[in-house]
Formats: structure tokens, sequence, C-alpha cells
């Protein structure tokens, strides 16, 4: 129970239609400079079965399981501390009963799509420790075998495999890295056949000296002493404005809905900065709406947690409007809300524990009725 308690608090397209000219393209705007390309070799794959992962980036590295269920892998400068993964096999078609729901409410006038996005134990567990968590890719798998044809899978755990090489997660925080939601964000506009960028377009900014959550978490000072870059990209060459509905909290609960006012997506800190990751919107207990210069006629609404929350800001460039929805804090009926604000796209986009937690799935069906 203290393993799923340390989780609660962290925590197809085979060929899309990238080869026609731009001025054809129902996408065409001013703000596309240039054509919008997808390499087929990563991006135009199988969404259902996930592609095997074998860890080639650290695999007999150095390695010691704490009684708290975290990993504390390899040593020095570059230590690493990662969450076991448990996990719940009923929480699995929880979780895709959710999409399937929304999709039969909402039918052929809203696209749905279910994205989990695996932890950095799915990638970088050494073999000492491989049986101390469960394999990610299966239970991916098995989620999607439950969705109905009509959900649109997205397949982030083969992407993320084939650039486990690169920091696309934090040594020292539980969340991904924001290299690991740019990669995700380019799956999911492939297979919901919007433009995307690539960081060419986009500024990057470095935070030093940040160490995350997993030291609190962990209490090893290893960690606090290994401190890493935070690196996140703002994109230059699009307009767009934020709001915000922030809600009141109590003991974590959203007890009323706050004002609305005018806000910056991206909310930078300062180097060495605990926080870092909360230069996204500055944090979760909010909805954010982002209209874009991108006139498309696609608006997107993406449920999510905190991991989430790195993902809009590589969608700019491909929808119109972006609504980002936390599943624990929402307090308005979704089907008025999907009316009200005309979406086109829904993205369940949870962390693979909170997908399959027990009230995940209560939680998005509750948006259905409250």
């Amino acid at each position: 129970m203290k393993r799923y308690a340390l989780i609660i608090t962290l925590l197809l397209v085979n060929t899309l239609l990238w080869s026609q000219n731009p001025t054809d393209s129902i996408f065409n705007d001013t703000v596309f400079k240039s054509k919008v390309t997808v390499p087929a070799d990563e991006y135009a794959i199988p969404n259902r079965v996930t592609e095997k992962y074998v860890n080639r980036v650290n695999p007999d590295e150095t390695c010691r399981m704490l009684k708290s269920g975290i990993m504390i892998i390899g040593t020095g400068k570059n230590v690493r501390a990662a969450e076991s993964y448990g996990g719940r096999n009923s929480g699995e078609k929880e979780y895709a009963e959710s999409a399937n729901k929304y999709k039969k409410v909402f039918g052929d006038s809203v696209n749905v799509y279910c994205m989990v996005i695996p932890s950095a134990a799915a990638f970088y567990t050494p073999n000492k420790l491989s049986g101390s968590t469960r394999h990610q890719g299966k239970t991916i798998d098995r989620i999607f075998s439950y969705l109905s044809d009509s959900v649109k899978a997205v397949d982030v755990y083969t992407i993320l495999g084939r650039h486990a090489s690169e920091k696309i997660y934090s040594r020292t925080d539980h969340h991904w890295a924001p290299l690991g939601a740019y990669y995700a964000a380019k799956k999911f506009a492939a297979v919901a056949g919007v433009p995307f960028k690539d960081l060419t377009w986009y500024t990057k900014h470095t935070v030093k000296n940040y160490v995350g959550t997993m030291y609190m978490f962990s209490k090893q000072k290893e960690v606090k002493d290994a401190p890493e870059d935070f690196i996140y990209y703002t994109p230059d060459s699009i307009q767009y404005t934020t709001t915000y509905t922030n809600y009141v909290t109590r003991k974590g609960v959203a007890v009323a809905e706050g004002k609305t006012v005018k806000g910056t997506f991206f909310q930078p800190v300062k180097d060495g900065s605990t926080g870092a990751y909360c230069v996204f919107m500055g944090g979760d207990a909010k909805i954010t709406k982002v209209e874009t210069s991108t006139k498309n006629g696609r608006r997107l609404v993406i449920f999510k947690e905190s991991y989430g929350n790195a993902i809009p800001g590589y969608l700019f460039y491909s929808f119109e409007e972006i609504h980002v929805i936390d599943c624990r804090y929402f307090k308005k009926n979704i089907k008025k809300y999907v009316r009200d604000n005309h979406i086109t796209d829904i993205l369940f986009a949870n962390n693979i524990a909170r997908a399959v937690l027990n009230g995940t799935n209560r939680s998005y069906l509750r948006f259905l009725t409250q």
C-alpha cells in the first residue's frame, strides 16, 4: 500500500497524408513555413502492439532497491532514482473503457485517443532488478487490446524506447523530461493527422542544478548530490494566449472553482529550483485553455495528471485550441464543456501508474454526469 500511496502522490495510422502539397491541405496556414513531414520508420508504425524493448542503455549498471519501491541506479553524477511499477490488472481494462465510453457518447463528432505514458523504470531498469518491476509494454498492450476499434491508440512506449539513450526522463524527478514529451507529442500528431514542428522551431531553455522529487521520496543523499539540467522548449513562430480557471483545493481535493484569468503557459523558474517541472502552467489544479494562431478548426482536450503537463506546448502548431484538464480536479460537466467549446479531439494521456489506479476510470465517467 505504501508503494501505491507513493505513486499516487508522484504522480493508425500506417501512412499519413504528409506527402501531399501543403496548398492542398486543410491545414494550410500562414503560420506553417515549410512542409511538415513525419519519418515513416518511427511514426507510421502499428499502434495496438508495442515494440519489444531491450535495455541497452544500462543493463549491467550498479543498482539497489529501497523498501519504498524506489530503485537507485548507478553512482556519482549520473545516479538515477526511479519508481518500480506494480500496476493493477483490473485497472487496465477500466482505463480503456473510459476512452471507449467517451467515444460512444460523442460519436463521430469527436476523435478519441488513448496514450499511456510509461515511467523511467520501463527503459532504465538494470537486469539485476528486472524482476522487481512489472513489464510496462505488456500492460500497455493489454490496455490497447481493450480499446474499441473507433478509439485511436497512441503508442509512445515504442517511440520512447527508440530514444532511450537520450535524456527523455529526469534522473532526479519522477516525471519524464520535456524531450520525452516532445517525442510523444510528435507521435500523437501523426495519429491525429495534424501538422507538427520539430525542435528547430523552438527556443531551448536550461534550468541548472535541478534536483527533483526523487530526493524527497528516496531520502538518498547521492540523489541530492547529482543535480542535472532541466531543459525545456518554447515555440517561436506562433501566437497564442493562455487562460486559466483555477480551482480552490482543500487537502488536495478541488472544492470550488476560482476565477478565470489570463496568464503565461511557460512559467520560468530559477536555477536550482526543485519545482522546475512546474514551468508548464505552474501546476495542476486548474483548467488551461490555449488559443493559437493555427486556424485549422481542430480543438483538443487533453485529460492528464502532471505527466501530461509537458505535452501541450508542442501542439500549438497543431491545434487551434488546446484545453488541458487534470483528472483529479475537473468539476464541470464534460458533455457541456465539449459542446460549448466545439471540441473535435479528446486525448487521454496519463502516466501508466495513474492510468491503472483505482478511481481514475470513475473520475472520467463522473465527468460525464456531474
